[in-house]
């Protein structure tokens, strides 16, 4: 690999696990454990979340999720919510008690996201994401194609 690739593949690695470091960092601030954190972003988009739906958007194990939800319901911050379940997959929704604990996650975080993407632009941001997106797609990709071929990139 070139100088040039190789200096801007690490300074978008970095960017990026900086960019999560933020979000465990509020985490911290507010007492929220960072894959509770994640769970709560799941059910602020969808109103419910899955099992299969925050390992699958945050790449995340099975079981760390598994133990996270089962402590959130011991706690009383979430409850089963069988309709909207799909197939085997169990769904879950806020309790009161629930959304009296995300309240602080809801209001204090998505102030601070929207204050950074007005700061920012909503234009770089919807390009920033955009671009992050066809790049994941083109790497994925890539690695794929490696899979399936020789380490010298040739196909077998």
């Amino acid at each position: 690999m070139d100088r040039k690739t190789l200096q801007i593949i690490n300074a978008s690695n970095h960017s990026i696990i900086k960019l999560r470091g933020v979000y465990a960092d509020w985490s911290r601030r507010h007492n929220i454990n960072y894959n509770e954190m994640l769970v709560l972003y799941t059910i602020r988009e969808n109103g419910y979340c899955t099992q299969k739906q925050v390992c699958d958007n945050y790449l995340l194990p099975r079981q760390t999720i598994h133990n996270v939800i089962s402590r959130m319901r011991e706690q009383g911050y979430l409850i089963l919510e069988p309709e909207k379940g799909e197939g085997r997959e169990k769904a879950f929704v806020l309790t009161e008690k629930g959304r009296k604990y995300a309240e602080i996650f809801f209001c204090s975080l998505a102030s601070i996201e929207e204050a950074s993407v007005k700061r920012f632009g909503y234009e770089k941001m919807q390009m920033l994401t955009e671009l992050m997106k066809e790049y994941q797609e083109i790497l994925a990709s890539c690695v794929e194609q490696e899979a399936g071929g020789s380490r010298d990139g040739n196909k077998q």
